[in-house]
């Protein structure tokens, strides 16, 4: 959260929250979701949550994180990644990466960044992709596939070859037991479905502001296994 207002007006946060709408008795026809492992800001009344879920703060100035929760629910992978090597013998290696985005159609990703695990000896390489760009780092022991605008239900895929010295490295099958990374982010979406319903604040003084809320889903430690 971004507080920009002056003085110290307190506001009030509600969320589709599966628990207070059981408590209260009210129905929606969204969607609710079950909060675990609530972590709010110092600034947030927790006995006011405790009493009646109710989120009452009086925000300090500028960023801060307000709150943290936990899902204890199934979720889809956002993103299926397939990695085949091809022609692996101890003079080159061919790679056959396969990315599908599994959120919805009409939804986009920025600055995608996938991270597959090469040889520690690796050179010469050659790339060739449907989308994006791809780029060899060897001080990462790995390739990163950028790609600057992915839609959602969309599938691609890279073809990578790598040449080897005649004397081989002792770890050169190390890559194997290391797991893609993925780095993304998703405006106006959120995996675990949670929605602001409305956030105001509690003055009788007359007090005018203009809220907005900004939806995004970012990467954390987003890895998925080769093999």
């Amino acid at each position: 959260m971004n507080s920009l207002l002056s003085g110290m007006p307190e506001l009030k946060l509600g969320l589709n929250d599966k628990i207070l709408f059981e408590q209260t008795g009210r129905t929606t026809r969204g969607k609710l979701v079950e909060m675990e492992d609530i972590k709010f800001h110092q600034c947030v009344r927790l006995a006011k949550f405790e009493q009646d879920r109710t989120i009452v703060f009086i925000p300090p100035d500028g960023k801060f994180e307000l709150m943290s929760y936990r899902l204890n629910t199934t979720v889809k992978p956002l993103f299926w990644v397939e990695v085949v090597l091809d022609n692996y013998t101890h003079s080159k290696i061919d790679y056959t990466v396969r990315l599908k985005s599994q959120y919805k159609a009409r939804s986009y990703a920025n600055n995608v960044e996938v991270m597959v695990p090469v040889p520690s000896d690796a050179n010469s390489p050659y790339f060739k992709a449907s989308v994006g760009t791809v780029k060899y780092t060897p001080d990462q022991e790995a390739m990163v596939w950028y790609i600057k605008s992915l839609g959602g239900q969309k599938e691609h895929s890279m073809k990578a070859k790598f040449g080897f010295p005649s004397v081989a490295d002792q770890n050169r099958d190390r890559f194997k037991k290391e797991p893609v990374q993925i780095k993304f982010e998703i405006p106006y979406f959120t995996v675990s479905g949670i929605q602001v319903r409305y956030l105001k604040i509690v003055e009788k003084s007359g007090y005018h502001a203009l809220p907005w809320v900004r939806y995004i889903t970012q990467h954390g430690l987003y890895q998925i296994r080769m093999f």
